[in-house]
């Protein structure tokens, strides 16, 4: 912590629980946050790992980009090789590409919440891995809720990895499923696995919508100012997910831009990727994914983040769950329409724009896909073919566009002499999590953090709850 000027500056390195590479440096003043930086200290060189490989091992190792959605990028890499080969699937391979992410995502929001987010807001015995925490940490609940909080916190554990079992019955093991290729699914579903996943899934199912989504609303009432804070540029990206149509036109949680107040469709060719502010050659700056390049510049002056700025029409964008679900705009659950009394997610208005509101989008989500879940099991034919062979093409280029739980994926796969010439990922952190851009314009996150209540600069709670809410 530095003083400087009648501002204060906070270092929090790691902002990060348990995983994640993310360090936060605030500027507060008054009580309040002026200023932020966010700096992504890890490299990952994927793109130049990629180059020169057979265009089939992308499923494989572009899963280690990330250890909590390793299912999202397998989808995004086949599917871009999908696009690249011309293949179409078949309504079976969709399916249970479908239920593969789909137990993904069920687990990925539960560990978002209870183990990265969720002491934030409850308090622990004092054992690890509930300590260490701030001293004055702003608990604001009474001991029954509280207990309520730490057994859901236990049992989410065993929760997980019921989810986990689920991705492996159809992608084979988890994490870096092996079940997800070019062309579909390699598992074809027996009536045994599908009784299975359908077995563990009722586990799931009971605890998203009898704990989970109750847990958020009741957290509502003593954390009611945490619906206020936290807002952003209130710009919004999703390139949707869970294709219901083969030909991936129709999808359960809908692609869509929101900026200033106005819904557009996407458009790939409007995404630019900055590096001004990034450890990487400023003669890649500002470069579609289909030209992209990464090149790191490790001591680059001025720069404090491995973290590129990808901005859509020049704007910074948010990502996630808050984004699809503003795009889909589904009816909110029982709970949520009995505790909020509106009917559908954009009736919540600006305080979906807040560090409350993200968890409330994030937990409808969830129980938004585990109907869906239960849907693909009715539909999911035992037996049926779930792959479409295809030859590797000597030439060609695809994009995959679909969703991680923590928000938009793009891979984009350039192919020469049959083997990867050019290899692009925008990840789902780095729509949130980076640093300004060319024009000096913050990234989401950072400008979230503006205005962000500091009440005690040696315990800056709201800070980490702000962070954790997109993206922990």
């Amino acid at each position: 912590m530095t003083k400087k000027a009648g501002k204060v500056k906070i270092h929090i390195d790691p902002v990060t629980r348990i995983e994640g590479h993310l360090k936060a440096e605030v500027e507060v003043k008054d009580g309040v946050v002026v200023d932020a930086r966010l700096s992504g200290g890890m490299y990952r060189g994927f793109e130049q790992i990629l180059r020169g490989r057979d265009p089939r091992d992308a499923t494989q190792i572009t899963q280690r980009i990330c250890g909590v959605c390793p299912t999202a990028h397998a989808t995004a890499s086949a599917m871009a090789l999908d696009d690249a080969f011309g293949v179409k699937l078949t309504e079976n391979g969709r399916i249970a590409r479908n239920l593969i992410l789909g137990a993904n995502f069920l687990q990925s929001h539960i560990l978002h919440f209870y183990h990265l987010a969720a002491l934030d807001y409850v308090n622990g015995p004092d054992t690890a891995p509930f300590i260490p925490r701030y001293g004055n940490n702003d608990v604001r609940l009474d001991p029954k809720t509280n207990k309520v909080g730490v057994d859901q916190y236990l049992e989410a554990l065993e929760i997980r990895k019921i989810c986990h079992e689920m991705v492996a019955l159809l992608g084979g093991k988890m994490p870096h499923v092996q079940g997800i290729v070019a062309g579909g699914a390699t598992e074809i579903p027996t009536r045994e696995a599908l009784n299975a996943y359908a077995e563990r899934f009722k586990k799931v199912k009971d605890f998203v919508f009898n704990k989970y989504v109750p847990l958020i609303y009741l957290l509502a009432g003593p954390y009611g100012d945490l619906l206020k804070t936290g807002v952003g540029h209130k710009n919004l990206v999703s390139f949707g997910v869970f294709p219901l149509d083969a030909g991936g036109k129709n999808t359960l949680l809908k692609p869509g831009i929101y900026i200033d107040g106005k819904d557009y469709d996407v458009d790939p060719a409007k995404i630019k990727e900055y590096v001004k502010y990034s450890w990487f050659k400023d003669s890649t700056t500002g470069l579609n994914p289909t030209k992209g390049q990464t090149m790191p510049d490790p001591n680059k002056a001025g720069a404090y983040s491995f973290i590129k700025a990808p901005r859509y029409n020049n704007k910074p964008v948010e990502a996630g769950p808050l984004a699809r679900m503003w795009a889909t705009n589904p009816e909110l659950s029982k709970a949520g329409q009995a505790a909020l009394g509106v009917k559908k997610l954009r009736d919540i208005g600006d305080a979906c724009f807040s560090i409350l509101g993200r968890h409330v989008a994030r937990a409808e989500e969830t129980a938004l896909v585990a109907m869906a879940v239960e849907e693909w099991l009715t539909q999911a034919e035992p037996g049926k073919e779930t792959f479409v062979p295809a030859p590797i093409p000597e030439k060609a280029e695809g994009m995959g566009l679909t969703e991680a739980p923590r928000g938009a994926l793009l891979h984009y796969v350039d192919i020469k002499d049959s083997v990867i010439s050019n290899y692009q990922i925008t990840s789902a952190t780095i729509w949130n999590a980076n640093p300004r851009d060319d024009m000096g314009v913050r990234g989401p996150i950072e400008e979230s953090l503006i205005g962000v209540p500091v009440p005690d600069i040696d315990n800056p709670v709201n800070v980490g709850r702000l962070i954790r809410a997109y993206d922990p």
